[in-house]
């Protein structure tokens, strides 16, 4: 899976264990031919990707991470909306100087099939190997799209830890969710405790939905939200301790999920 001769848009690392990371836009690459009538600079690609995601998720022995510009195609859209070919489309901005012919997106929607193919050939193999997985689908947000002088978006609908849950089965997971929020809460985030809520600002996107459709007794994929306080979005520049706290924060919540997939793999 990791044979760097494939012409992959994204790079999947294969462990043993039930618990998956996937960073599907931490990807800033873009092919020749898309970068030579894309009409934004990559300071404006970069604002709306999500830099340092695929940092976290070291957390597990099983990464999927996004190689390339989610502005090439988005893994995490549906496959008819998976290329942005308006401003509604991508937050108002201009993406072309020149609209982008069949060619060029019949190339970057085969790899969007490639990308679902090799997930789902990989999931398969973790549901008959553990019974149950988790995925982590790891995502950041901005928060100053006002510019970078201007006051951040209201806290109250802006949680720093958004947890998308909208698009599976609460009942059958619930007991996972719970314990993963509170876990993240309780940890000492450069002692202090992160705000972390359930559907505020994100239900969850494409990317999860298709695991809970393509795995309903298997699969549990949580959208995970992290609010760009960690970096300036304006500049692209980190906070590395921020970051590396998130990284351990995420780490705290592993003993918590193996114990309630263990629970679940229970004979009932």
């Amino acid at each position: 899976m990791n044979d760097l001769s494939k012409q992959t848009i994204w790079k999947i690392t294969k462990g043993c264990s039930p618990i998956v990371a996937a960073a599907v836009h931490d990807g800033h690459h873009v092919r020749e031919e898309v970068s030579r009538i894309l009409s934004l600079t990559d300071a404006e690609r970069l604002r709306e990707e999500d830099p340092f995601t695929g940092i976290w998720t070291e957390v597990a022995e099983t990464r999927i991470i996004g190689s390339h510009s989610r502005f090439e195609v988005d893994l995490n859209r549906p496959r008819e909306r998976a290329i942005y070919m308006t401003p509604e489309d991508a937050w108002g901005l201009h993406v072309w100087k020149t609209p982008p012919d069949m060619e060029l997106i019949d190339k970057s929607l085969a790899a969007y099939d490639a990308f679902y193919a090799e997930v789902q050939s990989l999931l398969v193999d973790a549901a008959q190997h553990f019974g149950h997985f988790v995925v982590f689908d790891i995502h950041s947000y901005n928060h100053r799209r006002n510019g970078p002088n201007a006051p951040p978006a209201d806290v109250a609908g802006n949680p720093e830890v958004n947890i998308g849950t909208g698009n599976m089965d609460r009942q059958k997971w619930g007991a996972l969710i719970d314990l993963f929020m509170a876990d993240l809460r309780d940890f000492d985030f450069l002692g202090r405790h992160l705000d972390v809520r359930e559907n505020v600002k994100f239900r969850g996107g494409h990317f999860s939905r298709w695991i809970h459709e393509s795995f309903p007794n298997a699969g549990c994929a949580i959208a995970i939200e992290f609010k760009k306080f960690f970096m300036d979005e304006w500049t692209g520049e980190p906070d590395k301790a921020q970051i590396n706290a998130i990284q351990n924060a995420l780490q705290s919540t592993l003993p918590g999920i193996l114990k309630e997939l263990g629970m679940l793999n229970e004979p009932r």
